[in-house]
């Protein structure tokens, strides 16, 4: 059985984005109640995170918009920047948190404490610009996890795999340039869902041209589309860049049930996207491997798909299931 780290923390609870959002606190609740009920809390690596040093913060967002959401949170504000972006007091410190749980998982896998890890985080982050909250994000987790695994630690490429149905238009701009990082994102046609960036011919500029790949796939899209773009597209592109650390944007958004999107994605299709990701790290690298929670608004939906996921990362068989 591989060791495998759980990045939660209760106070990711008290990011509170209003009594309406579908980004709430019940999500994490859901994941960690499944964790519990199948018996895997006492099997994971439990990993207690810190608030992110601003300094890697600041890595990839703009200072005066990283004070400007602070300052928004400490005067009570209840929305930060766009109508979807909702806040509390507390979402500033929690939003730095769930950046600190990433490093914190990427810190673990690379020192040898565990073999990989799943990061059940809240505020989501892959849309997250630079300086622009967007689509429930604030800051961009994944993507802070990837230069901390490239700087922090020497590496010289990771790969971020995106599944969930929105487009990450927020990693895709923060490495679009940098041939370090290949991002792959698989989601519902931009023109027919948020954020409307994601089209095929977006492929990187300058240096990092060719290192972004998008894969739109068009309403009701199935396992089938799913699995034959990762096999026949999204793998042979990873094998041949060999990244050093995987990470996966996990939203599981795009499953027949979620009510945010227009896809047909079965809980089977995620384990079989799981297995595929996994397999390409132990190939490539030494099974490193962070997966980060980005959407999914179905609870039902997320306390099966996760517990899946996880007991996949752990290398407990399908059929104990």
């Amino acid at each position: 059985m591989r060791r495998t780290g759980y990045v939660y923390d209760p106070r990711y609870l008290l990011h509170d984005p209003g009594a309406w959002h579908p980004e709430r606190p019940d999500r994490l609740k859901a994941i960690h109640r499944a964790l519990e009920s199948g018996d895997l809390l006492e099997l994971v690596v439990r990993l207690n995170p810190d608030p992110a040093p601003l300094a890697w913060v600041e890595r990839l967002h703009d200072p005066d918009y990283i004070k400007r959401f602070q300052a928004a949170c400490d005067k009570g504000g209840q929305i930060f920047m766009v109508q979807d972006c909702g806040i509390c007091k507390e979402s500033y410190q929690i939003a730095l948190l769930a950046v600190g749980g990433v490093l914190l998982a990427v810190d673990a896998v690379m020192d040898g404490r565990v073999d990989n890890a799943f990061c059940a985080v809240r505020p989501p982050g892959h849309h997250a610009e630079r300086n622009r909250a967007m689509g429930f994000c604030f800051f961009n987790n994944v993507a802070l996890g990837a230069v901390y695994a490239l700087e922090h630690f020497g590496l010289e490429r990771v790969a971020i795999i995106d599944w969930d149905v929105h487009h990450g238009n927020g990693t895709q701009h923060l490495f679009e340039e940098d041939p370090r990082v290949f991002y792959v994102s698989l989601h519902e046609d931009p023109q027919h869902c948020y954020p409307g960036t994601g089209y095929r011919r977006e492929e990187g500029k300058g240096a990092g041209q060719g290192f972004t790949l998008n894969l739109p796939l068009p309403p009701h899209s199935d396992d089938s589309d799913y699995l034959t773009a990762l096999k026949q597209e999204v793998l042979p592109r990873l094998q041949a860049f060999a990244p050093q650390f995987v990470f996966i944007s996990a939203g599981f958004d795009a499953h027949t049930n979620d009510p945010l999107a227009h896809m047909n994605v079965s809980r089977e299709g995620y384990r079989e996207m799981g297995q595929l990701l996994l397999d390409l790290a132990q190939e490539t690298a030494g099974g490193r491997l962070v997966t980060v929670l980005e959407g999914g608004y179905n609870l039902e939906v997320l306390e099966e798909c996760v517990e899946d996921h996880v007991r996949l990362l752990m290398g407990i068989p399908y059929d104990h299931f």
